[in-house]
């Protein structure tokens, strides 16, 4: 059911991009562009087309979680229609393959965990306690719309690099390292905490890369991020506003993921003594 919803979404949103595109194209010209780059408002405009249909979908099955694989499953989807679209370049294709790793390791991991329909994350099942008349524009403006935003602005460098045929230049090959190994590292991570779970011993994990961090999935996707956008600016320097994805999605984990799960987790007895051993990233 949840991959129908977002097949009926890739749909969706393609067929929003050229609509949108056909639309400001004749009514303005290239005035659908931004500094050059003539497919930004149509991009964001088709990620919302294909957002509003997992929310409606998420306000059918009465349950949030339907929106969750939308932040691994849109970005090689994205980039994958922009190479079909615009032609494919090595520098295209090695950034395609980064997120595409990326992607597929996130949704598995998601699968995983995936426990049907009846099950709705935490985080959101408190929000509409605490929020509870006003849920509704909660649900949409902030589980839905924003994690869209933030997935829009991280893809951007990529396609980007597509759009503009962007040529391969060797500091690329360090920041595409960078992405390859934070997917590989966030992967060990989930897996270790997988394992933990298992064990059902309780407390708080402290062995393999939870050792060092209490978030090392978190810094993962920091960093993978970051390796998108900063191999984009190696091709494209002029381009240098790119990193503006990565910088908010540093933020949101900063200012909303890890505060919220710090929270939970601060109901364990020992918190503060944990917290003060162990880095937060």
């Amino acid at each position: 059911m949840i991959v129908a919803v977002y097949v009926i979404a890739v749909v969706a949103g393609i067929f929003a991009y050229d609509y949108f595109k056909s639309v400001l194209s004749a009514n303005a010209g290239n005035a659908s562009g931004f500094s050059g780059l003539p497919f930004l408002l149509p991009l964001f405009l088709a990620d919302v087309a294909a957002t509003i249909v997992v929310f409606v979908f998420s306000l059918i099955f009465k349950n949030a979680s339907v929106y969750d694989p939308y932040w691994s499953v849109q970005p090689p989807v994205i980039l994958c229609v922009a190479l079909i679209r615009c032609g494919t370049s090595l520098l295209g294709a090695l950034i395609f393959a980064a997120v595409l790793f990326w992607g597929i390791r996130l949704t598995a991991n998601w699968a995983y965990t995936f426990k049907g329909l009846e099950h709705q994350d935490w985080r959101y099942s408190m929000l509409r306690e605490k929020t509870k008349k006003i849920y509704p524009l909660i649900n949409f403006l902030g589980i839905h719309l924003f994690p869209t935003i933030v997935v829009y602005l991280c893809i951007l460098p990529a396609v980007t690099v597509v759009y503009e045929q962007a040529a391969f230049r060797p500091l690329c090959a360090v920041f595409l390292l960078l992405s390859f190994a934070a997917t590989v590292c966030q992967g060990i991570a989930d897996t270790q905490m997988h394992i933990f779970r298992r064990k059902g011993t309780g407390g708080f994990i402290r062995n393999g890369l939870w050792k060092h961090s209490r978030h090392p999935n978190y810094a993962c996707e920091i960093l993978m991020w970051w390796g998108v956008a900063l191999t984009s600016i190696a091709a494209l320097p002029e381009r240098w506003m790119l990193c503006a994805g990565a910088l908010v999605n540093t933020l949101m984990f900063f200012c909303v993921s890890i505060p919220m799960a710090d929270k939970r987790q601060s109901r364990k007895p020992g918190f503060e003594e944990y917290k003060k051993a162990t880095r937060m990233l």
